[in-house]
């Protein structure tokens, strides 16, 4: 199972421990909780001669959801693993939405300026704000662990999806023709595409088959955009038949697959972007930096019969991958929600304002978003609460908990648990 991550006093990162270890810590009042996400806990004391084995991060960089994964590359074993859900799409859908606003505005018969274009520069390396936020949550979570975790070296799964070799399947090179992973970006990227399941049926969870959509018989293609999944009873079935004349009694789902076919790799384009600007930004951290491809990952996964999951895709990434030992593993599920708007001023349903949002975001040391405990020793609110707050500036705030929202709850009796840091914890 994940293991505790331990510092001592001097904020040295030691071995991870087992949890009935850091309970017997913790009852004997020798280490107190340091921090709740990712659970670490702090000894009283300092351990300058203690001698650790170092792990290596190893990390699956994806488009909605990134793998992260603590692993002791001696033992094999994976001592801490988490998933960290990106907020980037979010991010392109408020950018699209403000520019189609100020593109009304400027479209209407009104005293506007007019757009200005080319007065600004950007700098070396720039990326999209939705492409960053990317880039920057894997960041962050890199510097957390290197604070907690004695981490040695980082390997990242630098090209998930080859858009050359599938594009073109014909391509010369024995790294591409030879050996056991030939075949594996394309099946890989076809499984995410049509989210696993049968295009012609829709069943899951069985055997899939590549199949084209316009027969090689029939002057098809082995591109990816003419390859879709198949069960073996709707490949069998379709043969050589033209998709046209074997979905003609199903015309919604014949426009589906047509449109799902043209789709453009939105995923596979947003991985391929940042890869190289998140090897960069791991590079900096001045530790030994592997890299893999995703057929790689699929490899090492599949040899050794580990599920499919992002965590998982994380611990398999690399050719130093060990045998791993997956044993009992829960990961921490990390969404990114960003601190908040800059908004001063909410607007009611009309577009007319209605309520304003106070300057200070601080009440009592308290801000929205932090998680507390609660404990209310008298009254109509009597009881424990922990959650999520929402303050107010009179000092009575709402907490959301498991089991529903608690209104008006004194600051006096909460205490801090986690203090807000932009992101969402779950298991």
């Amino acid at each position: 199972m994940c293991k505790v991550l331990l510092i001592d006093t001097n904020k040295k990162p030691l071995d991870p421990i087992h949890s009935a270890q850091a309970r017997q810590l913790l009852r004997n009042q020798k280490a107190s909780i340091f921090r709740r996400f990712p659970f670490t806990l702090i000894l009283k004391e300092s351990h300058p001669d203690s001698v650790v084995s170092v792990l290596r991060l190893k990390i699956d960089p994806g488009a909605a959801t990134t793998g992260i994964a603590l692993v002791n590359d001696a033992t094999g074993e994976v001592v801490f693993a988490a998933e960290l859900k990106h907020r980037g799409f979010a991010i392109r859908d408020s950018l699209t939405s403000r520019r189609q606003l100020r593109r009304s505005r400027r479209a209407r018969i009104t005293r506007y300026r007019q757009p200005r274009f080319l007065n600004r520069t950007r700098t070396l390396g720039w990326l999209a704000p939705s492409l960053q936020s990317r880039v920057d949550n894997i960041k962050t979570w890199v510097e957390k662990l290197r604070f907690f975790a004695p981490i040695g070296a980082i390997t990242q799964e630098l090209v998930r999806f080859d858009m050359q070799l599938m594009r073109n399947p014909d391509i010369q090179g024995k790294e591409y023709q030879q050996g056991t992973l030939a075949g594996f970006e394309t099946r890989e990227y076809l499984l995410e595409k049509w989210n696993r399941e049968c295009a012609y049926c829709g069943v899951k969870n069985v055997p899939l088959q590549i199949e084209h959509i316009q027969p090689k018989a029939k002057g098809g293609s082995n591109s990816i955009t003419n390859l879709s999944l198949s069960c073996e009873k709707c490949n069998i079935k379709k043969g050589t038949k033209d998709i046209k004349d074997f979905l003609k009694k199903e015309p919604t789902r014949l426009q589906k697959i047509l449109s799902q076919a043209r789709k453009p790799a939105s995923d596979a384009a947003a991985v391929n972007t940042t890869r190289f600007a998140l090897l960069e930004v791991l590079t900096t951290t001045g530790l030994p930096v592997e890299t893999g491809s995703g057929g790689l990952t699929k490899f090492n996964r599949s040899q050794q019969n580990i599920p499919k999951s992002h965590w998982a895709d994380a611990a398999a990434v690399g050719k130093s991958t060990p045998l791993l030992n997956i044993k009992g593993v829960k990961p921490l599920l990390v969404k990114a929600n960003g601190h908040g708007s800059r908004q001063s001023c909410r607007t009611d349903k009309y577009g007319f304002p209605c309520r304003y949002v106070p300057r200070f975001k601080f009440v009592n040391g308290f801000q929205t978003g932090d998680i507390v405990k609660a404990v209310v020793p008298k009254g109509k609110k009597i009881g424990k609460y922990i959650g999520r707050i929402a303050v107010r500036t009179s000092g009575s705030f709402n907490i959301s908990t498991a089991s529903g929202l608690a209104q008006g709850i004194s600051h006096k009796n909460c205490k801090h648990i986690h203090k807000k840091d932009g992101y969402e914890y779950g298991k």
